[in-house]
């Protein structure tokens, strides 16, 4: 056979091959662009719509307690020459955390296959790398889960300011509260909420919204703050009672309209676990402030709204890690108890022991906040309307639980913002003179003032 005739016939085979081979390749392709199409719709498909409706709705909730709820009720207890800074170092402590957040606060958080330990997460999350509208956390979008517990984030160090308030520097409070969430939330968030493999989730602790990584933490942390920056000037000698309590009122009950985010919403899902929530964060709330007012009617005669207010945060604060766990009727004793323990602290131990923390930040958060994690591990009993324990749990192994889990964090927080208060005074100093505390934050630190005659 001839040289042409060879290459002939290879051409008519290639081109007979082609021909059998084209509809392979085309189904090839087919299946290629079905497969890149199906990504996203089985990322829809794991996606409810109810639940995310719910969790978007709860993220706005706890955006609300913090501002203007909490600056509201803190701004109120406050001197009125102080009103402002206060304001401002809500404000501006929850939009820094937020870009701490996003940079590194969530990976640090909640990186479960890439954790450095159990104690905190890893870094394959800087940045958000790897999240898109696609991804998924359970049955809502990774975004929205992202944001939810970034508010979470941004309340705790909000909380803690409320200890050494009207006496310290604008810098320091923000430079602090971004080396606490570092060093002090992260770990703790990562250790009780992120999965497998972290200290305290481990263990099975219940701490359903909070009680330990957000009101034991912003308490502890407060003490140690009011104790490092001191005392005001005249404290104990000048009047400083709140300049409104019609401020703090309005304040305290938008951190309760609130709540039913943070709590509720941490069911992640629109479900009957949220619905235990939310009817939780309503009686242990009643509980707390009919008890708080009927022991200052017997211990001073009279039940005042700062008492009362002080009951609002009493009960939700104790019931934040208990909310998913107690039924109703176990949350307003559990509520009642709080607020009886948390008057006492406030009006008893710190005047005995006469440290200054302007708010009560640990009296009705860290006290409140210890009571509703130890009394989580005793109403979660199903003999007491609860949910019940995991199994082989009984109820002195979980509170056994409870206890070490409030000791650990108890020694984290309060070791590591010691030593946090100590840096940012090395660096910015953490109090204002004297003479610009005299004439209060609002024009010293910020050149204006809340109120004009």
């Amino acid at each position: 056979m001839s040289s042409n005739s060879i290459i002939n016939t290879l051409t008519r085979v290639g081109i007979a091959a082609a021909g059998l081979l084209a509809p392979v390749a085309a189904f090839a392709q087919e299946a290629t662009e079905t497969a890149t199409e199906a990504a996203p719709a089985a990322a829809a498909a794991a996606i409810n719509s109810g639940d995310t409706a719910w969790m978007l709705t709860s993220t706005v909730l706890v955006l609300f307690m913090i501002l203007p709820g909490l600056a509201l009720f803190y701004g109120g207890l406050v001197r009125s020459k102080n009103m402002l800074s206060v304001l401002m170092q809500c404000l501006v402590v929850s939009a820094a955390i937020m870009i701490v957040w996003v940079v590194y606060g969530y990976s640090l958080a909640f990186s479960n296959g890439g954790g450095l330990n159990t104690f905190v997460g890893g870094f394959e999350k800087l940045f958000l790398s790897g999240v898109t509208p696609d991804s998924v956390s359970g049955s809502i979008p990774e975004y929205v889960f992202i944001a939810f517990q970034m508010t979470f984030a941004c309340i705790t160090p909000a909380l803690l300011v409320g200890a050494f308030a009207e006496r310290i520097k604008f810098s320091a409070v923000v430079l602090f509260c971004i080396l606490w969430v570092t060093v002090v939330y992260f770990p703790m968030a990562h250790m009780v909420w992120s999965g497998d493999g972290a200290l305290m989730w481990d263990w099975g602790a219940i701490d359903f919204a909070g009680g330990t990584v957000v009101h034991i933490n912003a308490g502890v942390a407060g003490l140690v703050g009011a104790l490092m920056v001191g005392k005001r000037t005249g404290f104990g000698k000048d009047m400083m009672a709140p300049h409104s309590m019609t401020l703090t009122m309005v304040g305290a009950s938008m951190l309760w309209v609130g709540w039913y985010g943070f709590n509720a919403g941490s069911a992640a899902a629109a479900n009957g676990v949220a619905g235990l929530a939310m009817i939780n964060t309503f009686t242990a709330t009643a509980g707390a402030v009919v008890a708080w007012c009927v022991i200052e009617t017997v211990a001073r005669g009279k039940a005042s709204m700062l008492g009362a207010a002080s009951g609002v945060i009493a009960g939700l604060v104790a019931v934040t890690p208990a909310a998913g766990a107690v039924g109703p009727v176990g949350a307003i004793v559990l509520g009642a108890i709080a607020s009886g323990l948390c008057y006492f602290f406030v009006s008893v131990v710190k005047n005995k022991f006469s440290y200054d923390d302007t708010a009560d930040v640990f009296g009705v958060h860290g006290v409140g906040g210890i009571v509703g994690a130890i009394g989580s591990g005793i109403f979660a009993a199903t003999s007491l309307g609860g949910v019940g324990y995991a199994e082989g749990i009984t109820m002195g192994a979980q509170v056994w639980i409870q206890i070490k889990s409030v000791i650990v964090t108890i020694l984290w927080c309060g070791i590591g913002s010691a030593i946090l208060y100590k840096i940012v005074d090395m660096i910015v100093g953490l109090r204002v003179t004297v003479e610009a505390e005299r004439e209060g934050l609002d024009l010293s630190s910020h050149g204006e003032a809340a109120y004009h005659s």
